[in-house]
Formats: C-alpha cells, structure tokens, sequence
C-alpha cells in the first residue's frame, strides 16, 4: 500500500506515542487498512500506540512486529485470532488485551469510556462532499455497522478508499469525515468470507444443525413475528435453512434475520419467510449484493445491534444459535481459548445475543481435535451458562436445568434430551486428548461483558 495519502492523514491527526487508533472489521480476513496505517505510525516513529479494532484477523499479522517494536502496546476488540492471538498467549503485548463485546464496544465509546483520536474507516468508495460508503465500488464489502460509533466519537476521522464517485449513500456522512486518505487498494473482498459460509455437509454436522431447527420449532418461539440469528459456521447454517423449511410448512412469517448476513439469509429473505435482514456487517459476497439491491436489507449500527445502552436487536431476538469451543457443567460457554489457552477468538457478538435473545442454541460436537468440547469447567467464561438454554449436540440435547418447561415440550416432542452429564461423559469417552494442565501465569486477556464487566481473563501460555 502507497502510505503517503496515509501519512498526511496522521500528521493532520497530530497523532502523538500513546494515541488510541480506532479501526473495523467489515473487510474482515482481507483488510489493508489497519496494516497500512500501522506502517505509517511507525515510519513516523509513533510508540505506545492504542489499537481499539472491531476485530483482528490473521491478515493482520504484521501488527505482531508492531508489538515487538514497541509501536503497540495495548489493544482493544472484540474478537482476535492467527499470529496475532498467537503473540498476545505468549506474552509478547505488554498490556492485557481488552476484549469486549461488539455491544460493549459501542456502548463503551458512546459513553466516553474509549475515547479515540482517530478513527480510520475503511470505505469502497468515497463521492466527492466525503460521504463514505461500503456498497459501492469494484472492493465493495456491504454494511458498515461497525464505524458507526466511532466517527461520531472521534477526534479525528480519516476516509480510507481506492475508489470515488460522483454521489453515494451516506453510509457515513460527510460530516462525521476530517479527511480523505486515497490509497492503491483498501483489501481483498474475497477475505469477508473467512471461516466458514456455506451449510456443512458431513453428517454429523447436518444432524446437529437439524436437530438444532428442531428445538427451536418444538421450543414455543416459532411463531408469527419470529426474529432469528445464526452465526456463519456450517452447522448454525444447516439449522437456518432447517428453520426455514419449517416456517414455509406451517404458514409462518418472521419479523427480521439479524446479524453478520450470509447468503443463507437472504435466500430466507428472497423466500418472503422474513419481512427484512437487520445487517451490523455482510459475511459473504451474496450478502454483499443483496444489501447493495434490497431496500428490506437494512444496515445498524453496533450499537443498534447489541448495545446495552439503546434500543437494540438483540434484545428482540426470537432465538439465536450459537457454536462453542468448550461448554462446562454449568453452561458456560467458551469462545475465547482453545484448550492449551490460546486465544482464538472472542465474543463478538456472542454474549450480546445469548443475553438478548428468548432462546439460546449452541451447537457443538462432542469433541474436536482429539480434546472433550464438554468439559467440568470452560477455560474462559465468554458467556455465562445463565444465559444459555440448550446445548445441542451428536448424541443428544441438554437443557438448562432452570428451563423446566422449556424441557418439557422437548420431551413431549420426542426430542433426544439428555443432561450435561450425560454429553460430558459421552465427549471424554471419546477423547483421545487430555486437556493440558495451565500454569497460573501473568494476565494477557481480560473479557468484559457488553455492561463493562469483568467476565474472565486468560493467562499467558508457557512455552
């Protein structure tokens, strides 16, 4: 990437050591923009810079030498992953990693509690007033749900794009916008689609995700009205296109789909079985051309979506399902750590959804990798058990123990209901892994749920 346009934009800033760089994820496993900032600070010779990104992807490995270097030294998100998690496990960043929820993020720059300095916005294209939008543009990537709190709280705000347009849709208006930074090339659309997008199709997968749509029909909340949200993994959906197939048999039309859209929601949409998707950021290119089309595909904001503080989505959720690294005897569920205790994610949006939502689904299987994913007690607590309501599974469902009636329309449908125990037996008989015995080392990453509590931390992995 050409970093002049970029290094006028931070002298502009008068970025200062110790500033605080805001950046989003809608390019996500493809984005350019936060690598070539980073080059910029550090040609001008910035240290202890504060590094506060809606999400941090394996591209972004380059930050690691940032780390080394000492241009970085603390960083905020709500979800990390590759070298980049790698480095913090081991100790590398000198701070521990805050790790928010998407929710949490926006509520804690609305009420002041993240004050940025500059904010720099990824954008497909930029028109000529300095209206900033990620639908148009030949590196198009769709909803810019992310930015959106933070263009109005910063002091200072650069457009980054490699396209421009006579006129747009003010994705982010003009006046949120202090300058423009025209680069070669903000990233690669393609990398939106990281991880999986598609329905699983090995049979163990289909089962879960099958028998997760049958919870939901036989739970009590599909019904007239119904508002819906999977994640993007194979098994979630699986189950969204099961549900689907269920409301078209009983006559049933939903309220909105929520969430990171894929095409699998859209085609629910095309399908007249949801009346409009509510989209924080597009998961996939289909998703993508949808909300550059469909007047009922519909951009919010973080906030809008998850944000404690507001009216949100989340809080109107019918049912949501959500996958798991590890679930304990409590119900906890882990999305952070892996079983060594390397980080390998983060909330996101999934504590915000879980303690929104009437109904919370999560699917796993037993085990994966060799190691139990039912396990005595989760490595991290990302979300809490009380907001969980059923664990779904290859061999069976659990249901919380405080959902008494919930279980109990389960059974009467033939449902295979099982108690936690029961998985947890079933996930270490089949494990050929024991889960590795942690050291009490220092602090490397603290997870807050989105009102700003301290859920869990994770300590750093000894090498």
């Amino acid at each position: 990437m050409d970093l002049k346009a970029l290094e006028e934009s931070i002298e502009r800033a008068e970025l200062r050591d110790g500033a605080t760089l805001s950046f989003h994820h809608h390019l996500r496993n493809g984005d350019a923009v936060l690598n070539g900032v980073l080059a910029a600070c550090a040609g001008r010779g910035l240290k202890d810079l504060h590094v506060a990104a809606s999400s941090i992807f394996p591209v972004h490995a380059p930050l690691v030498d940032h780390i080394q270097e000492g241009v970085v030294s603390r960083i905020s998100t709500g979800f990390v992953s590759g070298p980049v998690a790698q480095a913090i496990s081991h100790g590398m960043l000198p701070n521990a990693v805050r790790l928010q929820t998407h929710g949490g993020r926006a509520r804690e720059i609305d009420e002041g509690e993240l004050v940025i300095d500059a904010a720099f916005v990824a954008a497909s294209s930029v028109d000529h007033a300095g209206n900033l939008s990620g639908r148009v543009g030949p590196r198009a990537f769709g909803a810019m749900g992310y930015p959106q709190s933070d263009v109005r709280a910063a002091r200072w705000v650069t457009g980054v794009t490699d396209h421009l347009s006579p006129h747009l849709p003010e994705d982010v208006p003009a006046l949120h916008v202090n300058h423009v930074a025209l680069v070669d090339q903000i990233g690669d659309p393609s990398g939106i689609s990281s991880g999986t997008t598609r329905p699983a199709t090995d049979d163990v997968s289909r089962a879960i995700g099958e028998m997760a749509a049958r919870v939901i029909a036989h739970s009590g909340v599909l019904r007239a009205g119904f508002n819906f949200q999977t994640g993007a993994g194979g098994v979630s959906l699986v189950a969204a296109r099961a549900v689907g197939c269920e409301m078209a048999r009983q006559g049933i039309q939903g309220g909105f789909a929520s969430g990171g859209i894929t095409g699998t929601q859209v085609d629910l949409l095309l399908a007249g079985l949801f009346t409009h998707l509510r989209d924080v950021q597009c998961f996939d290119l289909a998703a993508v051309r949808s909300i550059q089309n469909n007047p009922c595909h519909q951009m919010m904001s973080a906030a809008e979506y998850a944000g404690p503080h507001v009216d949100n989505t989340v809080n109107e959720l019918s049912a949501v399902i959500l996958g798991a690294a590890e679930v304990d005897l409590e119900f906890n569920i882990n999305v952070t750590s892996r079983a060594d205790g390397v980080l390998i994610g983060g909330s996101g949006g999934h504590a915000d959804t879980a303690e929104g939502a009437d109904l919370t689904v999560i699917t796993t299987r037993l085990c994966a990798a060799g190691f139990a994913k039912i396990v005595p007690k989760v490595g991290c607590v990302t979300t809490p058990g009380q907001h969980v309501d059923v664990v779904v599974t290859e061999v069976g469902v659990a249901v919380h123990p405080d959902r008494v009636e919930l279980e109990d329309r389960l059974r009467a449908a033939g449902v295979p209901v099982v108690t936690i125990e029961d998985l947890h037996r079933c996930a270490d008989s089949q494990a050929s892994q024991q889960r590795p015995r942690l050291e009490e080392t220092r602090i490397v990453a603290e997870s807050f749920d989105r009102h700003g509590s301290l859920r869990d931390v994770v300590r750093a992995v000894v090498r």
